[in-house]
């Protein structure tokens, strides 16, 4: 194809979303020095307001693309295509922590809690609540829910449960770092091929407001096969997909960065230092949960899970097995078992989610409580 046909693809908006995401990023780069803690207070403030308003003008294009995908493509491949970028940047970022200098014994840990609440507890509830206020009520598709949340009560239990009960200290022995990465991997190698071959169907939408013959007539057609698709619009996927990731890069790196400068902000103010881990991950996951709160005031009941079940089992079934493997190699101590407390809030949160998407139609009382349930979780960490 020619080059044209690719730039009929990109805006003026988004080359200039590009340039400012990269561009906040060398200029955060070059400030570094004037940035060391103890950062003067206005300098400080500025500074966050101006990294997070870079970042939400960057997300905004982020969901621009993803949604551009989504029609293309179809869910489950639209949704998953935002999801694998996200998270894999957030996985290599991670790891590349890891490797670097000092101690990070429990980041992993501590980043996907802060993910796994955000995500099953404050996305989800707000897109549960809003979509259920307009639509008095959303119809997902309940055997696609259902696998998501069999992988993570799976996934989950293995990450942090597990090692507090037969690990050393938290922590697994190498002995058991291997059985429990070749397990996490094949589990979501196996769910990942499900989802985007023989099972496709069980992660699309579905319309209560057809007739149960038309319903029938629709699941029975045949879909045009994915290749297909690729085969006719590779043009706009490639160019799509790489706005996309170009776009979601500086957000992450933009977040990552940030850490410092609210460890030292929230010091200050006596908040915990959880709170700034928390706070980073709801950035570094905010085109995801736009989109996610976009399709559920569409009545999109299935992508909002695609998107936020399909993000954790992802971020859960990477994350663990990076983080032991470049522990097993480097020699360093992975601290995966959470408190009791995160614990208990992990299991209330899988029960929930469970009860709540057992419903053949999901209502705003099943957001409040998803809601309710993270404002439980921000008060543990302030205790």
């Amino acid at each position: 194809m020619s080059g044209s046909s690719m730039t009929s693809f990109i805006t003026r908006t988004d080359v200039l979303r590009v340039a400012l995401g990269w561009g906040a990023f060398a200029a955060l780069l070059a400030l570094h020095p004037l940035l060391a803690p103890p950062v003067p207070g206005p300098l400080l403030v500025v500074t966050l307001l101006a990294i997070v308003t870079v970042i939400l003008v960057c997300a905004f294009g982020v969901v621009k693309q993803a949604e551009a995908l989504a029609h293309r493509l179809g869910d489950p491949y639209g949704s998953l295509v935002l999801t694998l970028s996200i998270v894999l940047i957030e996985v290599i970022l991670i790891s590349a922590v890891m490797l670097g200098p000092g101690e990070h014994a429990t980041i992993a840990r501590d980043s996907v809690m802060a993910v796994s609440m955000i995500i099953l507890n404050l996305v989800i509830g707000l897109a549960l609540l809003l979509g259920g206020l307009r639509h008095r009520g959303m119809a997902h598709n309940r055997t696609g829910t259902s696998a998501y949340l069999s992988m993570l009560v799976v996934l989950v239990a293995l990450a942090f449960g597990l090692p507090g009960l037969i690990g050393d200290g938290g922590a697994y022995t190498i002995g058991q770092e291997i059985p429990i990465i070749l397990l996490t991997l094949a589990l979501y190698a196996f769910f990942l091929f499900r989802q985007m071959g023989p099972q496709a169907d069980d992660f699309t939408e579905v319309d209560e407001r057809l007739r149960p013959a038309v319903r029938a007539a629709e699941r029975d057609a045949p879909r045009t096969p994915i290749r297909q698709v690729l085969a006719a619009h590779r043009v706009e996927v490639l160019t799509r997909l790489v706005l996309l990731v170009v776009t979601v890069v500086p957000i992450v790196l933009l977040s990552h960065d940030m850490a410092a400068l609210l460890d030292d902000g929230l010091g200050r103010l006596g908040a915990p230092v959880a709170l700034a881990g928390l706070l980073i991950a709801g950035i570094v996951f905010l085109p995801e949960s736009i989109t996610s709160i976009r399709a559920a005031l569409s009545g999109e009941a299935q992508r909002v899970n695609n998107l936020c079940h399909g993000a954790l089992v992802s971020t859960v079934g990477l994350t663990i097995p990076a983080v032991l493997l470049i522990g097993m190699l480097t020699g360093q101590e992975v601290v995966l078992a959470e408190s009791p407390a995160n614990l208990l809030m992990l299991a209330v949160t899988l029960l929930l989610s469970v009860t709540t998407f057992a419903a053949k139609r999901v209502t705003a009382m099943h957001g409040a409580a998803h809601l309710a349930t993270f404002a439980v979780y921000v008060l543990i960490l302030f205790s």
